[in-house]
């Protein structure tokens, strides 16, 4: 059958992505909303992504039950 054949996507053209803003970590908002989410200061790190070296790598996708 002629009409089966590979179809040819058309493609997007390269369109300029807006810059996100920076985002001070050290804001009083920022520091409210770490206060109720972090457990103690390794917590704190590990959320804002200063991890450790030899720290256990976490699972994405894991069963919370």
């Amino acid at each position: 059958m002629p009409g089966k054949g590979k179809r040819k996507g058309r493609r997007k053209s390269h369109e300029k992505k807006q810059k996100k803003p920076e985002v001070d970590i050290f804001s009083p908002a920022a520091m409210l909303n770490l206060h109720y989410i972090a457990h103690n200061v390794a917590d704190c790190l590990h959320l804002r992504g200063f991890r450790w070296p030899g720290a256990a790598k976490s699972k994405k996708g894991k069963n919370k039950t």
